[in-house]
């Protein structure tokens, strides 16, 4: 398989790296190397990469290292974002803290992304009952009962005349009258 990685090439304290193609079963025993296509300065922090043969390496199937990939996010060989390498080559105690801290900050992502549904929801419902009310017709005003209309029995006397004409002494009369009227008129005739 075609690898497309870093070799060292620098002295002590001075690291620098070619980027090379190298078959990864025959590589590591050999030494061999198919092709030179880059050097990275690690102090100047630099790269200088033939990006047609990179390109062209990568079309016939070899894979990238992740620090070669890294290189070529940031030159701008290839769009995506950079790999973390760092957790590859740290301690247990090391790991186990950058594990936390992605867990706590997706848990935050998680946690702000409801929250954010929540109030998009709250404010589509006030949305909706704010046009529910706007729409709905208006309510018939409440319309205050007309005054019970009561009625009296009135007795009144019948003249001489009409005594002659009918056998009782009194003759009922029925009258309606208005409440407010029977409650004056209760108040004007005396009880006996």
């Amino acid at each position: 398989m075609l690898m497309i990685r870093l070799q060292r090439v620098g002295r002590k304290n001075d690291p620098s790296f070619r980027m090379v193609i190298v078959d990864s079963h025959e590589a590591a025993q050999t030494g061999k190397v198919i092709e030179v296509v880059g050097s990275y300065d690690a102090r100047q922090g630099s790269p200088a990469i033939k990006e047609d043969r990179v390109t062209y390496w990568m079309s016939v199937g070899a894979k990238l290292s992740d620090t070669a990939y890294n290189l070529l996010v940031r030159k701008g060989i290839i769009k995506g974002e950079k790999k973390n390498i760092a957790s590859k080559k740290l301690g247990k105690k090391v790991k186990a803290l950058v594990a936390t801290k992605t867990a706590k900050e997706e848990k935050d992502k998680a946690d702000a992304l409801k929250k954010a549904e929540a109030d998009k929801a709250e404010k589509e419902k006030a949305e909706k009952e704010a046009e529910e009310a706007k729409n709905a017709p208006a309510p018939a005003p409440e319309v205050a009962e007309a005054p019970v209309v009561a009625e009296k029995v009135v007795t009144e006397e019948v003249p001489a005349e009409v005594e002659n004409i009918m056998d009782a002494a009194e003759v009922a009369v029925v009258e309606t009258v208005p409440v407010e009227e029977v409650a004056v008129a209760s108040e004007e005739t005396p009880v006996a």
